[in-house]
């Protein structure tokens, strides 16, 4: 069964200019030096109940000397489960994970008992658009919108007690489902707890704790010891695999590094399905990200045409100077 939440890129990519890399510069995530992997890493950390998203950031980041961490979408600090945490400079490819789906294994109490099949009834009521206004606690404004529920997997109904699965939106509040639903059913409701399941490619089963972190980080500092580490932190990529992909040949790199559009001649392999103004993810040839996008014409028209503008780069994650600069400072458009 296809996973709502997250949909991994898997189209073969068509070329479009053949082309080769060169072992002279860029590495392969792979195999990137430990403090490199580490500034261009990323931890799916299983948050525990009692902190807050943000102190769990904090600790991870004093942890491992990074110079700045961030997640990808706040916990309350009585909800545990999965916690996207990006270092230093993989925090730049934070913003696709922000909008991808979340899933969570929630426990509802009913204010009354009622008919196991009533409730379940009801809860399906729920699956598709739904219309939620943000509660007061809460960073952004308070105005109806719409959110996606994918599915509610009612588990178990014990007394007044549902456990139920829930696949939704990013942004979606289920403290304020389970409170709808029970006005819904005439009985009231609230969200006992909560637990996060997964958050875009994340998912609870490879998730990490606290310990697993510091005691990786300890294994390298005293002996030596890197293979925990990588364990642990996760190649800057991964946040990307389902956003689809634009690679550039080794001589775009650099420009696009330094803040340039992508035109047509660097562009070496393409993603079949682009539309315009999707956003797209700029690879190289050793399958490191460089930038996010937003395509500028669709995938036929690349495809068909000779020059013009392809992506618009909207933000930088490789470092300038990683790939070799055979441009000029005054060169809008990027080498082929």
């Amino acid at each position: 069964m296809k996973n709502p939440l997250y949909r991994r890129v898997a189209d073969k990519l068509i070329i479009k200019n053949k082309a080769a890399t060169s072992s002279d510069f860029g590495r392969y995530p792979e195999a990137r030096p430990i403090e490199e992997h580490l500034r261009f890493g990323v931890i799916n950390l299983d948050k525990p109940k009692g902190p807050t998203s943000h102190e769990a950031v904090s600790w991870v980041k004093n942890m491992l000397g990074a110079s700045k961490a961030g997640h990808s979408g706040t916990l309350d600090p009585a909800v545990s489960g999965v916690l996207p945490i990006a270092l230093s400079s993989a925090t730049k490819a934070l913003a696709p994970l922000f909008e991808s789906g979340k899933e969570y294994v929630c426990v509802m109490r009913l204010h009354a008992e009622m008919e196991s099949e009533k409730v379940i009834k009801t809860i399906r009521k729920f699956q598709g658009e739904i219309y939620q206004r943000p509660p007061v606690k809460s960073a952004v404004k308070r105005q109806l919108r719409t959110r996606k529920i994918y599915y509610i997997d009612v588990k178990e109904i014990s007394e007044s007690k549902v456990l139920m699965t829930i696949g939704c939106e990013a942004g979606t509040y289920i403290r304020k489902l389970c409170h709808d639903i029970g006005l819904f059913l005439g009985t009231g409701a609230h969200m006992e707890e909560l637990r996060r399941t997964k958050a875009g490619p994340f998912e609870e089963e490879s998730s990490v704790t606290l310990h697993d972190v510091k005691d990786a980080y300890q294994f390298w500092k005293e002996n030596g010891l890197e293979g925990p580490l990588r364990d642990v932190v996760r190649p800057v990529e991964t946040v990307l695999e389902h956003i689809p992909k634009v690679v550039v040949r080794d001589t775009a790199v650099d420009a696009i590094c330094h803040g340039a559009d992508l035109a047509i001649p660097g562009i070496s392999k393409i993603h079949p399905k682009i539309k315009e103004g999707d956003r797209v993810a700029i690879w190289t040839l050793k399958n490191e990200v460089v930038a996010l996008g937003e395509a500028l014409m669709p995938s036929e028209k690349i495809l068909a045409e000779e020059t013009g503008m392809a992506v618009k780069t909207k933000r930088v994650v490789m470092d300038a100077g990683t790939y070799p600069q055979i441009w000029k400072s005054h060169d809008h458009n990027l080498p082929g």
